[in-house]
């Protein structure tokens, strides 16, 4: 894990790549290089890499190994610029001040954590949990739980269990009441987990409706809703939390539910709606198929500190070297996917084209179910094959028209009663992470 930063996995991506499709010709022609989140960095390095040494040699280029990119909620960049702001501060990462050659010799040594490891959510352990959250979901969704009983009882899960469940700062510091006072089915637990009005964290957020079966409150911790602190990495939703420990049995109101005529249509003390229909797109029994079927992991437990690093260190001699190619992050056509409510969400790039889908968080882009409530396809999945069967620069959508006096379009915005057209898939192989 010491070594394995963004030299590693680019190469490790190359090799794989070469070694399935051994044609040149058959990888530029239908090989899409791509990725979620962290994923349109590393496709960005990817891109500009030379993988055989020689810079005047090209058919091993990495843009040269691709027909097109993709970028879900993130950009093809060698830059976490426009990630700032997704990474919290208590992700125990080295001080890049100390420059990349100590913060390696560390890395080797042991002296510096090799996986990203913090005492809330962001550490093998509780990685782990999500997985087991989603298996039970998966297994009963409307049963109740009863993992919040039987987890460890150590720093790092009391922490995140706090950190979820505390309704404000003094259920917080003093642990009541704790999210085993309350009763819960196996839905609300992964939603109370994964949701965007209950976890606060940007990046592990998702749209997969809402608590139901009893009274629900403000969660004001760890900062208050409608605040101006609420953005950035805590994400744009209003937060919510049960409000009835050793109560009622606290349901899930699915995707699909929200805005049904049963609906309760929970408001925060301010009035502002937690949820509307058109904010909810994904399906928690697919989240937690995703989560609990293996052999793959949803997350990654061990995420490498040094893919991080690299990263972070990009000005440095040991990174700057891989650049070799910087022109070919602009050598192939990108289609740039974002989340109306996710990462970019109040700065998205005007300049890439982007489709910009509203109502969704950071991983919606890639769990929002295949149809939605209003019974149209799903938009963020329909671009993609749509550039999959034919990759072109600037991707726009055959149903974006051109700005007035034929200037060139802005952001190509796509809500719950827009579609793209859909698009029969050519065969294509997609890298990502």
């Amino acid at each position: 894990m010491a070594k394995l930063g963004i030299e590693q996995t680019v190469r490790d991506q190359y090799d794989l790549l070469t070694a399935e499709l051994p044609s040149p010709a058959q990888r530029k022609q239908k090989v899409l290089c791509g990725g979620h989140s962290l994923g349109g960095v590393i496709t960005g390095y990817f891109a500009a890499a030379d993988f055989d040494g020689n810079r005047a040699t090209t058919q091993d280029a990495g843009y040269n190994q691709c027909a097109g990119y993709l970028a879900l909620d993130t950009t093809v960049s060698t830059s976490l610029a426009d990630l700032s702001g997704s990474i919290p501060g208590d992700t125990n990462l080295p001080d890049i001040g100390l420059g990349y050659g100590v913060v390696q010799a560390g890395l080797d040594s042991g002296v510096l954590p090799r996986t990203l490891s913090a005492p809330v959510l962001l550490n093998p352990e509780t990685m782990t949990l999500l997985g087991i959250a989603g298996l039970g979901a998966l297994d009963d969704l409307e049963g109740e739980a009863d993992l919040p009983r039987y987890l460890p009882s150590n720093l790092n899960i009391e922490a995140t269990n706090r950190f979820l469940f505390a309704k404000d700062t003094a259920a917080f510091l003093s642990g009541k009441p704790s999210v085993r006072d309350f009763r819960l089915t196996n839905g609300a637990v992964l939603g109370a987990l994964l949701d965007d009005n209950s976890v606060p964290l940007a990046f592990l957020q998702t749209s997969v409706g809402f608590f139901d079966g009893g009274p629900i409150a403000d969660k004001s911790f760890p900062v208050a809703n409608g605040g101006d602190e609420q953005a950035g990495p805590y994400g744009t939703a209003y937060k919510a939390i049960p409000d009835r420990p050793r109560g009622p049995l606290y349901t899930w109101r699915t995707y699909d539910r929200v805005g049904d005529p049963d609906d309760p249509g929970y408001r925060s003390a301010d009035g502002t709606p937690f949820t509307r229909a058109g904010e909810e797109v994904t399906d928690i029994r697919q989240l937690a198929r995703s989560l609990a079927e293996q052999p793959l992991d949803f997350t990654e437990q061990y995420f490498p500190t040094k893919l991080v690093t690299d990263i972070q260190l990009a000005t440095s001699p040991q990174v700057k070297k891989l650049v070799v190619h910087p022109e070919g992050l602009k050598a192939n056509p990108v289609l740039t996917v974002l989340a109306g409510e996710g990462l970019l969400a109040g700065r998205v790039p005007a300049e890439l084209h982007p489709v910009v889908a509203d109502g969704y968080q950071h991983l919606d882009v890639l769990t929002a179910a295949p149809v939605q409530k209003n019974g149209r396809p799903e938009p963020v999945s329909t671009a993609l094959a749509d550039f999959a069967r034919s990759p072109r620069q600037p991707w726009t959508g055959r149903t974006h028209a051109r700005g007035p006096g034929g200037s060139p379009p802005g952001p190509l915005r796509v809500t719950r009663a827009q579609s793209l057209p859909a698009a029969n898939v050519a065969a294509s192989s997609a890298s990502s992470r």
